[in-house]
């Protein structure tokens, strides 16, 4: 099947979307809740999430206005999970602005716990499809995006939900700056591939380091995660896949 029928298919399959926002129409798949959450986390959630979440329904010019202090770069994770990584970023680089997407109420309560412990003041959050926000942020307003072990949806058949798609990487080419990166990892060789092909048809980002070797080696800047390491513990070999974005 093409990639044009997988696309077509994952439009009909409409999972969620937002009315408001004709432009952020996408299909969505996969849980928004898991284990209850405790008495104190949903206090937290109530007390805090308010004022870190986005509206992609308000238009803005510029993402360092999402900010209270002036931000050099402003950096976007797709999917931050137990937001390990995003922490991580974010204590170490306090002159960046984060915006962390993820709909998985549980790990969106681990962020903010960690947000609130930590006294965190440079990450912003939303809680749905992360398309709204690339179809909000304007053109060319990202330094660096992180896509780190996506869903795979294993079954053929479910691939057209694979987050990698032309669409998206259209969305991602289009809100990434010139000489912005773009950081993929996975742990599964079939999606990396998948991911390898579908760049193959976009000439506006280049791959760094393309050797198995290089694939194979950790971003300078990386901090291993519990995924990762459940990873290696069980026989399977992640990838860092890094593409800077060319001028148009």
């Amino acid at each position: 099947m093409s990639d044009q029928q997988l696309q077509t298919e994952a439009d009909q399959e409409v999972a969620h979307q937002k009315p408001e926002t004709k432009e952020a129409k996408s299909a969505f798949f996969g849980r928004r809740k898991g284990k209850p959450l405790s008495p104190r986390q949903q206090a937290l959630m109530n007390e805090r999430l308010p004022a870190l979440l986005l509206d992609p329904t308000i238009p803005i010019k510029t993402p360092q206005t999402l900010f209270d202090a002036p931000k050099h770069k402003i950096w976007l994770e797709i999917g931050f999970g137990g937001a390990e990584h995003m922490m991580y970023q974010a204590l170490e680089n306090p002159q960046v602005g984060l915006i962390g997407c993820e709909p998985f109420v549980n790990g969106v309560s681990k962020a903010i716990d960690q947000i609130a412990e930590k006294a965190i003041d440079n990450i912003r959050l939303y809680n749905e499809d992360a398309a709204h926000i690339l179809d909000w942020l304007p053109k060319g307003s990202i330094d660096k995006l992180f896509l780190l072990y996506p869903d795979p949806w294993h079954k053929k058949r479910h691939w057209k939900r694979r987050f990698v798609s032309n669409h998206n990487l259209e969305r991602i080419i289009r809100v990434l700056k010139p000489g912005g990166y773009f950081r993929f990892a996975s742990d599964i060789a079939d999606y990396v591939d998948w991911t390898l092909d579908h760049i193959a048809n976009q000439p506006l980002l280049k791959e760094l380091g393309a050797s198995s070797q290089e694939r194979q080696t950790p971003y300078p800047d990386w901090k291993r995660t519990r995924y990762e390491a459940k990873a290696y513990r069980e026989g399977r070999i992640p990838q860092y896949l890094e593409f800077e974005r060319l001028p148009d």
